[in-house]
């Protein structure tokens, strides 16, 4: 029976806030959801990654601006979120790009991140 179980545990997604690892800006190793920062796509993140529907539908534009202003040196609520250099760049790319593709105007914070 342990074995059973074991098996359908690490067959399951892992996930935190009941996300999956494609809903955050930052993963730092994808099989500790603890280093997963910066949620800004919705629970319809699920339907995207079966094949059901547009990963672009599923941005969580509440999330966005909390998501940019943790990128920025001032951070969210004036706490920075804990990265490296490396990891704070990847995100505001791949920030940058859901507003691009959305078509919306870039916030100063990705414009000086990104140039």
């Amino acid at each position: 029976m342990t074995q059973s179980l074991d098996r359908i545990r690490n067959g399951m997604r892992k996930s935190r806030e009941g996300l999956p690892k494609e809903a955050f800006a930052i993963v730092g190793d994808p099989n500790d959801p603890e280093t997963w920062k910066l949620p800004h796509h919705s629970r319809a993140i699920f339907r995207a990654l079966a094949g059901k529907l547009a990963m672009e539908s599923t941005v969580d534009w509440d999330r966005m601006p909390a998501a940019v202003a943790a990128l920025s040196p001032g951070g969210y609520r004036g706490q920075r979120v804990e990265a490296t250099l490396g990891q704070i760049l990847h995100a505001a790319r791949h920030l940058a790009a859901h507003y691009r593709k959305a078509g919306k105007d870039l916030p100063q914070t990705l414009v000086a991140l990104i140039g």
